[in-house]
């Protein structure tokens, strides 16, 4: 059975805090684990007022001093916001202090304005042109030698490397992933049309270069699921109109289901929010588990992971429960 994880953006409800969002994601993780589900990331966004999780090596340790045999990690640090020096210090320290349960994913958007990625980098040369590089060089930092360390060396340094992935939503992240030999994941949550494209690029352009045996591809998809496919449809509301207000310019905290539902949608606002929602995974369990087949058959995927965003954090955990009873996961870790 393919494995099944999480992804959580630590989602900030209309009259609720940031606070409030960071204590729900880690309610969260003691759920899915307790659930059986694989990993657990967080993302890194800013300046967007429903997503709490900028500072994602935060959120990760206090995510893995949370739980136990959970695998936590960021889906994704935004290297192009960083330096990745900073980056392989803060997430060999984390390794250090959790060893065998961090993940690294590394994406090459800034996640968030032009504005805000130069103010987070501080550099005249903010941009994806240097991803590559960065890349290879925060690995060099960390990966186990025996030869002389790097010069700056980080501390914790060699040896000290949690497992890295590329993240990507498009060819590029596939193929760089491919001639690094690198685990790939696909946001097809938010970015589906390239999704086949991207996964054969991946497979027929990956080289073995110690850090991977052989190709593992994992595919993000949007999900709710609830007791009926009308209620999780309901209950997707807010996570559609979020979508609407972001891509508009507009972002705002998550609104509660009814308020979603009354939304006087436009003729084009509509048309967007169908557009983007079209490949989301919605429904009854026996519907979810449906499309969650279609889309491993589809791409071969190794591993799932499930983006859930609704208004509280019940609806979340309840959809993980009811995809979890589902899929078998509560059978396999029993």
């Amino acid at each position: 059975m393919t494995m099944l994880s999480v992804l959580d953006l630590a989602t900030v409800a209309q009259g609720s805090t940031a606070a409030d969002a960071l204590a729900d994601t880690t309610r969260l993780a003691r759920t899915v684990e307790s659930l059986g589900y694989h990993r657990m990331w967080v993302a890194e966004h800013h300046g967007m007022p429903s997503v709490a999780s900028s500072a994602p090596a935060v959120l990760v340790g206090h995510l893995a001093d949370a739980t136990t045999t959970l695998r936590v990690g960021a889906g994704g640090v935004m290297l192009p916001n960083h330096a990745p020096l900073v980056v392989a210090e803060q997430f060999a320290t984390l390794e250090a202090l959790h060893p065998g349960r961090i993940d690294l994913g590394l994406g090459r958007a800034p996640g968030t304005d032009p504005a805000t990625a130069r103010a987070l980098r501080r550099r005249a040369d903010v941009g994806a042109e240097h991803f590559p590089e960065d890349v290879v060089e925060l690995i060099n930092y960390l990966v186990p030698s025996d030869g002389p360390p790097t010069q700056p060396a980080p501390m914790p340094g060699r040896g000290y490397l949690p497992h890295v992935w590329l993240l990507g939503s498009s060819t590029f992240s596939a193929q760089l992933a491919g001639l690094l030999g690198l685990p790939f994941s696909f946001a097809f949550h938010f970015a589906p049309a390239l999704v086949d494209e991207a996964v054969a690029l991946y497979r027929s352009n990956f080289r073995h270069t110690g850090l991977l045996a052989e190709p593992y591809v994992m595919v993000a998809a949007s999900v709710l699921c609830a007791g009926t496919d009308d209620e999780a449809r309901f209950l997707a509301g807010p996570s559609a109109l979020a979508m609407v207000h972001l891509r508009t310019g507009r972002p705002a905290p998550v609104v509660t289901p009814e308020e979603a539902a009354a939304y006087p949608y436009t003729p084009e606002e509509r048309a967007l929010m169908e557009s983007m929602t079209a490949e989301h995974v919605v429904g009854d369990p026996g519907t979810v588990q449906r499309g969650l087949a279609t889309l491993v058959e589809r791409t071969g995927a190794d591993e799932l992971m499930l983006s859930t965003r609704a208004h509280d954090l019940t609806t979340r955990s309840r959809s993980m429960t009811l995809v979890a009873e589902r899929w078998g996961l509560l059978a396999d870790a029993a």
